[in-house]
C-alpha cells in the first residue's frame, strides 16, 4: 500500500506570535510518545516546535486523510479551540510536504534566509523523535536526506554568506537604539543557542561587558567561560537588571519570567535610565505590558521582521539557486517512495516463486525416492533457485522502469499483483468475460 507524507503547521508568516505560542508543543508533549497514539491512521511521525514554527510531520496509509483529527488532537492538546488553529494552518501533502521540508531544512522558509539555526533545531526534533520511537522508515529516510540538502546548498551555494540569526538581528537592532554598544553592559537570559549566537555577536559589537544568567547555574558559568563573560545566579537576576542596558532573554520557560510590575521597580533603581529588551523566547519571557513604561524599550521576535527583511534581497540570487537544488532533490526522493512501494511486490513475486520452485522440488524428490542422494537434492534445489530468478527476472525489471513513470508506475503494480494472485483475490469465474464450462 502507497503511503501519503503531510506537513501540517504554522510560523510567522501564517500566525502572529500570540497564536504561535497557543499552540507551541511543551517539553512534555515533545517527549510523549503517545501524543497521536488515538489516530490509528498515523504510522510514524514528528514534532517541530521552534520559537518561529510549530510543525507536525506525518505519514499515513493512502486510503485514509488524518489532517482534521491530527488538527483536534493538536488543539486538545494545548487546550485550545480547533476552529483558532485552523485559521492559522498550512497543509502540505506528497511532494508539496517534501519540497516545504527541504526548504524548512535550507532556511529558505526562515524568516532570514541563511541563518543556520532552523538545520540544527530539526536535528534535536528528529533526534527527540527517533528516541521516543514515534519516526519509522519514511520519517527517517525524508530527514537525512533533507540534512543532505542542507549541505548540498550551503555548500554548492552563497545563501549562508554574511548568513544572519534571529540573535544577530537583535544585536543589529541594540546598536540603532545606542548607536555604539561600547559603553552599555549586556546580560543573557537563557543559554541556548539563540543566546550563544547572541553572545557572539554582542562581543563582535563591541560591548562594554557581558553577563549570563540561567537557571541552571552551572550552564550559566559554561556559556560564560566561553565568552570570557561573567556568570550571576538566577536568584540574583533583578539585582543585575538594575545595571543592565541590554537585555536579550531567550529560555525555554512557558511563562513571563520578568513582569512589568518587576521593572518598574528596576527602573527605578536605574534613575529611568534608557533599557533595551529584546525578548525573543517563544513563550515570550517578558511581559508585553512592560512596553508601556517610560525608557523601556521592548521588542519581541515578531518585531524583528523589519530588521532581517533588508538582508533579503541580497540572497535572492542565491535563493533561485538553492530553489533549482531543492526541486531536483525532491524528484530523487519521490524515485526512492515509488521504490519503496514497489519493494513489497517484488519480494511478495520472490517468495511466491521460491515457495513454487520449493513445492515442485519436494514432488520431484519424492519420486526419486532412494535415488535423490544429498548431492542430486543439492543441485536440484539450486537449479529451482536459479530459474526461479531468472524467471522472475524481467517481470521485476519491467516494473522498476514503469516505476519511474508516475502515471503509470501504480498501475502496473496493481496488474502485476493481480496477475500473478499476491493478494490471494478470489476471481469469479466471469471475470475475463467467460463462464468455465460444466464438466
Amino acid at each position: 500500500m502507497n503511503r501519503n507524507i503531510y506537513i501540517i503547521g504554522l510560523n510567522h508568516r501564517t500566525a502572529p506570535l500570540d497564536i504561535r505560542e497557543k499552540f507551541a508543543f511543551s517539553q512534555a508533549a515533545l517527549r510523549d510518545a503517545n501524543m497521536f497514539s488515538r489516530e490509528s491512521d498515523i504510522e510514524e511521525y514528528l514534532l517541530v516546535s521552534t520559537c518561529n514554527r510549530v510543525e507536525i510531520i506525518f505519514v499515513s496509509p493512502e486510503d485514509s486523510d488524518p489532517r482534521e483529527q491530527v488538527i483536534s488532537l493538536w488543539a486538545e492538546h494545548c487546550g485550545q479551540n480547533p476552529e483558532e488553529l485552523r485559521q492559522h494552518v498550512y497543509i502540505f501533502e506528497h511532494s508539496e510536504a517534501v519540497t516545504h521540508l527541504f526548504k524548512v531544512a535550507s532556511s529558505m522558509d526562515s524568516m532570514v534566509v541563511g541563518e543556520p539555526q532552523i538545520l540544527g533545531q530539526l536535528k534535536d526534533s528528529y533526534k527527540n523523535g527517533v528516541e521516543i520511537g514515534t519516526t519509522g522508515t519514511i520519517i527517517n529516510k525524508l530527514m537525512h536526506k533533507a540534512f543532505s540538502v542542507a549541505k548540498r546548498i550551503r555548500t554548492e551555494t552563497k545563501i549562508a554568506q554574511s548568513a544572519v540569526s534571529i540573535s544577530y538581528a537583535a544585536v543589529e537592532l541594540a546598536k540603532d537604539i545606542f548607536d555604539r554598544l561600547d559603553r552599555q553592559k549586556a546580560m543573557l537570559l537563557g543559554t541556548g543557542e539563540m543566546a550563544e549566537l547572541a553572545a557572539s555577536h554582542l562581543l563582535d559589537s563591541g560591548v562594554y561587558s557581558l553577563t549570563v544568567t540561567n537557571r541552571t547555574y552551572s550552564n550559566a558559568v559554561e556559556l560564560a567561560k566561553r565568552f570570557q563573560a561573567n556568570a550571576a545566579p538566577f536568584s540574583e537576576l533583578f539585582s543585575h537588571l538594575a545595571e543592565t542596558d541590554i537585555l536579550i532573554t531567550s529560555t525555554g520557560a512557558e511563562q513571563s519570567i520578568l513582569q512589568a510590575q518587576d521593572l518598574r521597580q528596576i527602573m527605578k533603581q536605574r534613575k529611568h535610565r534608557p533599557m533595551f529588551l529584546i525578548d525573543i523566547a517563544v513563550p515570550r519571557d517578558v511581559d508585553p505590558d512592560a512596553n508601556n513604561l517610560d525608557n523601556v524599550y521592548l521588542y519581541d521576535i515578531d518585531d524583528l521582521k523589519g530588521v532581517v527583511e533588508d538582508n533579503l534581497s541580497r540572497r535572492q540570487e542565491e535563493a533561485e539557486l538553492a530553489r533549482e537544488i531543492i526541486l531536483e532533490e525532491v524528484e530523487k526522493f519521490r524515485q526512492w517512495l515509488k521504490a519503496l512501494n514497489l519493494t513489497p511486490t517484488i519480494v511478495d513475486l520472490l517468495q511466491q516463486g521460491e515457495q513454487t520452485a520449493q513445492k515442485e522440488v519436494q514432488k520431484s524428490l519424492k519420486k526419486l525416492g532412494s535415488a535423490a542422494t544429498p548431492e542430486v537434492r543439492e543441485a536440484m534445489e539450486t537449479l529451482a533457485n536459479s530459474m526461479t530468478k531468472k524467471l522472475y527476472h524481467n517481470p521485476i525489471s519491467f516494473l522498476k522502469r514503469r516505476a519511474k513513470e508516475e502515471d503509470s508506475a501504480r498501475h502496473f503494480i496493481s496488474l502485476a499483483r493481480r496477475m500473478f494472485d499476491l493478494d490471494r483475490e478470489d476471481i469469479p469465474d466471469d471475470a475475463h468475460g467467460f463462464k468455465k464450462k460444466n464438466k
